[in-house]
């Protein structure tokens, strides 16, 4: 078992930023990938952002150019780095972490961009 603990998001004024954090715990092995996703209301759940063992990345095209993922893998943390952000970037966004095909997903933290 893995457990996923997110933190960073807030209410940020557009053209903001904000950094999330997850922490991965548990029986954790040496290849894995970390990412995040989000869910906005009435929306289904997006990719944002993946990141593999070999810092290989993925991104989805409304956010390349703007967010950077980051990986610390002595601490096994994952960064989502949000810059210029926008009203539409509002969502809960959730950490991910998949290991030789299984799939764990943190609690959820909330994003919102609001003047």
């Amino acid at each position: 078992q893995v457990q996923l603990v997110e933190s960073g998001g807030g209410l940020v004024q557009p053209g903001g930023s904000l950094r999330l954090s997850c922490a991965a715990s548990g029986s954790i092995f040496s290849i894995y990938t970390m990412g995040w996703y989000r869910q906005a209301p009435g929306k289904q759940r997006e990719l944002v952002a993946t990141i593999s063992s070999g810092d290989s990345t993925n991104y989805a095209d409304s956010v390349k150019g703007r967010f950077t993922i980051s990986r610390d893998n002595a601490k096994k943390t994952a960064y989502l780095q949000m810059l210029l952000l926008k009203p539409g970037d509002t969502a809960v966004y959730y950490c991910n972490f998949d290991q030789n095909g299984y799939r764990y997903w943190g609690q959820g933290t909330q994003v919102t961009v609001s003047s």
